[in-house]
Order: structure tokens, then C-alpha cells, then sequence
């Protein structure tokens, strides 16, 4: 198995790294805060380790788990680090009201993001539609990705398939919007229709 490296140790964060470890990689726990690092690889138990927030991962798979507003500084610390790494951003860029997203027309998170990065880091967009504690409850669950480099989204397939994750390709990175905006969805249907946040976007292909 790989080492996966997760900057972030928020909730979001803690599900992924718990998924990653149960399947048997090493996971690099990254976050401003050493000791909120040191807590996550502590609670994972399972050969976790901690690296310097702004140094270059030790993994070739990066997962961005911060808040978006916070990613842009997060690709800023990091610079020349992420080159030739693979970043999947998890992030959905939504309102603090929920009234929409606050990315630009016609841009995503995820194609802000990579904006920040040196030319040789590819950015897919992954999880931004899966609750944390549903997937932190196990399952195989479908997880739409999106990115304009065949190479890292095929890497990220593999890798989701190790989770038990069944990867499903939407496009090319622009398609990060719309998925995006199916976070957004997924908000509020939890709140709205179906009354409870243990949901899970499922394709049925007959």
C-alpha cells in the first residue's frame, strides 16, 4: 500500500483518514496546528504519522480537507511543494446561509485551487458529495470525481477502489462546478426533503 497525506484534521479529514487506514495505507496527517495533527494520528492508531504543515507530503496523493475559504492560503504555504503531486480537493464552496455557491461564475473551488498550483500538480475533484459520518460508517459508496489529467484520475480511481469506493468519472475539471453544486444539493436535501443527513448519492446502471 501508499502513504496518503491529508492537510486538514476536521471532520471531513478524520472520516477520510479512517476510511484510508482501514485499508491498509499510511496516512501523513498535515494541519497549522502540529498538536491537532499529532490528535488525528494518534486516534488513527494504525502506523499514522504527522508531517511539517508547508514541506513537501510524503504522499504522492494529496487530499486538501480545509475549508475553502482557507485553500487558497493553504496552495499559497505550500507553493513548489505540491509539485507533481496529485490534489484531490474535497472542498464545497458553499455560503455560510446556504443561499448558493461563492465561487466565481463560472469557475469551481477546485478550478481556483489549481490555479494556485506549480504546473506540475493535477487537481481531482472527489468527495465533496459524501457526508463525513456516511462515510466514515463504511459501505461501498458512489464517488463522482472530475479532473483534466487522465493520468491523476486514474491513480484516484484506484485509490478510491482500494476504499471501497466506486469512483465514478463525471468529466474534465469544469465539471467541478457541477458537483459542486450537487454538495449543495445533497445540504439541502438533507435539511428539506428527506429530514436527515443520512443520505448518499447513489447511480443505478442497469
Amino acid at each position: 500500500m501508499s502513504t496518503i497525506s491529508i492537510i486538514g484534521a476536521g471532520t471531513m479529514a478524520t472520516a477520510i483518514a479512517g476510511r484510508i487506514a482501514n485499508a491498509g495505507h499510511t496516512v501523513e496527517v498535515v494541519n497549522l496546528d502540529p498538536a491537532k495533527a499529532r490528535a488525528l494520528a494518534d486516534q488513527l492508531a494504525a502506523g499514522a504519522t504527522t508531517g511539517t504543515y508547508g514541506a513537501a507530503p510524503a504522499g504522492d496523493i494529496v487530499i486538501l480537507a480545509v475549508p475553502y475559504t482557507s485553500a487558497a492560503a493553504v496552495m499559497a504555504d505550500y507553493g513548489d511543494a505540491l509539485d507533481g503531486k496529485v490534489i484531490i480537493d474535497i472542498t464545497n464552496p458553499v455560503a455560510p446561509d446556504l443561499s448558493g455557491l461563492v465561487t466565481p461564475s463560472g469557475s469551481s473551488g477546485a478550478q481556483e485551487t489549481a490555479k494556485g498550483l506549480p504546473a506540475g500538480a493535477h487537481v481531482v475533484k472527489a468527495f465533496n458529495t459524501i457526508f463525513g459520518h456516511v462515510l466514515a460508517k463504511g459501505g461501498r459508496l458512489d464517488a463522482f470525481i472530475a479532473g483534466d489529467n487522465a493520468e491523476a484520475k486514474g491513480r484516484v480511481s484506484t485509490f478510491l477502489e482500494s476504499l471501497g469506493l466506486r469512483p465514478l468519472d463525471v468529466g474534465g475539471l469544469q465539471m467541478a462546478q457541477t458537483l459542486e453544486a450537487l454538495g449543495l444539493m445533497m445540504i439541502g436535501l438533507a435539511k428539506n426533503g428527506a429530514g436527515s443527513w443520512d443520505i448518499a448519492m447513489h447511480v443505478d446502471i442497469g
